[in-house]
C-alpha cells in the first residue's frame, strides 16, 4: 500500500517547494534524539553504550525545537533511547505539531501506558512502536523477557485511545522469510496498526553484538523471498514503492545521506544517522563541510552492507516525484 493520502501530499508539496527554490540538499525526515538513555539495552543497538554522564542528560525543549525549525523538514521522528524517559517529550511534540510537522515518537512502549495521557491524537502524530518479531523473538531482539507482550498492551491502549499506532521492524539475519511474513501478518492483520515500517539491521560500531546484522545479498533475498505471491500488497507499509523494490532488489541506487540527519545531544551528527564522524554545530555547517561524495555504496566500506530507509528511502521518494508512473503507483499503492 501507499502512505497516507494528507502525508504523501504534505511531503509532496514540500518537495515541489524546494524545486521551485532550486534547494539542491534538504531533509525530508529529522531524526530528533533528545536523550541517550533507554530503559532496555537491545543486542543490536549501541545508543546506552554512551559515559554515565552524558546518559542522565535531557535535551531542553528549547533546543529540540530549534534544531526542527533550523532544518526545516515538515516530518520529525523523535527517538533515542527511550523518548519516554524523557520528562518534556509530551511539550516538545506539542510544539512540533504547533509548527504543522508530522511526529512519529518511537517507542519500546514499556512506558507508554505510564504517560500516554500526557498526549492527544492528532492526524500529524503517531506512536512508533518497534517490534522485531513476535514473542520470544522480539524479547530476544530486546535482551529482556516480557516486552513483547508489554509492547503489544501498549500498542491496543493507544488504538483504543484513538492514537495512529505505527510499528518498526528492524530485520537481522537470525530471520527467515517465514519468520518476517508471520511477524508482519500478525502486526498487519491481528494488531491492525495503521502502518508498518521496515528495515534491515545496520551494523552500528558500539553494538554489543556484530554478528546479526545482514548483507546487501542476503536482505535481497530475504525480502524478495517474503514479499512473494502477493504478500508485499497487504501490508499497510509506510514506505514509497521504489524503496520496496530496493529492498528485493528489484530496484538499486545511491543513499541520499542528508535526507534524514539526525540531532542529537552532540550537535547534527556527521556524515548520517547511522555513521558517526563526528558533530557539527548548525545544520548550514553540516550540509557545508561534510564532503557527501565520499559516502555510500562503493565508496565508504562502512556502507556496503547499508540498506536501511534512512539513507534509501529519500532517494526512493525524490525518483518517485521525478516519474508520472511512479507518482501514480504512489498513490493507489
Amino acid at each position: 500500500m501507499a502512505m497516507p493520502l494528507h502525508l504523501t501530499v504534505k511531503l509532496g508539496t514540500y518537495l515541489m517547494k524546494q524545486k521551485i527554490r532550486r534547494v539542491e540538499k534538504y531533509p525530508l525526515i529529522m531524526e530528533l534524539e533528545p536523550l541517550f538513555a533507554c530503559n532496555l539495552a537491545c543486542a543490536g543497538c549501541g545508543k546506552i553504550q554512551h559515559p554515565a554522564s552524558v546518559l542522565k542528560q535531557r535535551m531542553p525543549v528549547e533546543q529540540a525545537v530549534a534544531a526542527v525549525e533550523e532544518c526545516g523538514a515538515p516530518m520529525v521522528s523523535i527517538a533515542g533511547g527511550e523518548p519516554l524517559m524523557h520528562p518534556q517529550i509530551h511539550v516538545i511534540t506539542e510544539e512540533l505539531l504547533k509548527r504543522k510537522k508530522f511526529v512519529v515518537l518511537c517507542t519500546n512502549a514499556v512506558l507508554l501506558p505510564k504517560h500516554i495521557d500526557k498526549f492527544k491524537p492528532n492526524k500529524n502524530f503517531a506512536w512508533m512502536v518497534h517490534l522485531d518479531g513476535i514473542g520470544e523473538k522480539h524479547d530476544e531482539a530486546v535482551s529482556k523477557v516480557g516486552v513483547f507482550d508489554q509492547a503489544v498492551t501498549a500498542i491496543k491502549l493507544a488504538k483504543q485511545k484513538g492514537f495512529q499506532v505505527y510499528t518498526n521492524t528492524t530485520v537481522f539475519n537470525t530471520e527467515t522469510p517465514q519468520d518476517l511474513i508471520d511477524t508482519l501478518d500478525y502486526i498487519n492483520d491481528e494488531l491492525g496498526v495503521d502502518r508498518l515500517e521496515i528495515a534491515p539491521g545496520y551494523a552500528y560500531g558500539k553494538a554489543p553484538d556484530q554478528d546479526r546484522f545482514l548483507g546487501v545479498t542476503q536482505t535481497r533475498e530475504l525480502f524478495s523471498e517474503a514479499f512473494a505471491e502477493g504478500r508485499r500488497k497487504k501490508w499497510r507499509f509506510n514506505h514509497s514503492q521504489l524503496y520496496l523494490d530496493f529492498l528485493e532488489g528489484k530496484a538499486d541506487f545511491q543513499c541520499t545521506p542528508w535526507g534524514v540527519p539526525l540531532y542529537c545531544l552532540k550537535g547534527w551528527q556527521k556524515p548520517c544517522y547511522l555513521l558517526d564522524d563526528g558533530y557539527a554545530a548548525t545544520w548550514q555547517e553540516l550540509l557545508e563541510d561534510t564532503d557527501w561524495d565520499k559516502f555510500g555504496r562503493g565508496k565508504d566500506p562502512r556502507c556496503d552492507n547499508c540498506m536501511a530507509h534512512c539513507g534509501y528511502e529519500p532517494t526512493a521518494v525524490l525518483a518517485t516525484m521525478g516519474s508520472l508512473k511512479e507518482s501514480l503507483r504512489a498513490f493507489v499503492g
